[in-house]
């Protein structure tokens, strides 16, 4: 019974996300943002935010979920396999700085200041027969 459910969900997910209009950049990140939130929850993860930007930043936290205990904070990358660049080589210094302020700040916010944290990438690559995961835990402290 709760396949039936989890396919309905998706399916619905996927129809909202095809309903939006973005730049073909845009949706092929977002495609590759929900790629990586199922293929979390499918190993566990309760996700509880997406796309969190916190007030008075100028950035994005891609996805919020717990691995158990652990807070996570995932950073997302998707590209098309045709590009050289590896979809987490993107993640540069700067981009970790302001992720880690926008976790500073949901923590504060959502009162779990003592909880473990973590911050993953997960890396999308966009193939024309589908997507290769691949999830780096603890990417950078």
């Amino acid at each position: 019974m709760a396949g039936i459910w989890r396919r309905i969900v998706r399916s619905a997910s996927r129809a909202l996300l095809e309903r939006e209009s973005f730049t073909p950049e845009a949706r092929t990140g977002r495609q590759g943002e929900e790629a990586a939130y199922w293929y979390l929850r499918e190993r566990g993860f309760i996700m509880v935010e997406r796309n969190y930007r916190p007030e008075g930043l100028r950035t994005e936290i891609d996805l919020i979920g717990w691995d158990g205990e652990t807070l996570v904070f995932v950073e997302v990358k998707t590209r098309h396999s045709s590009e050289v660049r590896a979809p987490e080589a993107a993640v540069d210094e700067d981009k970790r700085a302001n992720v880690k302020a926008a976790a500073r700040h949901y923590r504060r916010q959502a009162h779990c200041l003592s909880a473990p944290v973590r911050f993953d990438i997960v890396s999308v690559e966009a193939t024309p027969g589908g997507s290769k995961i691949e999830h780096f835990p603890n990417a950078f402290r």
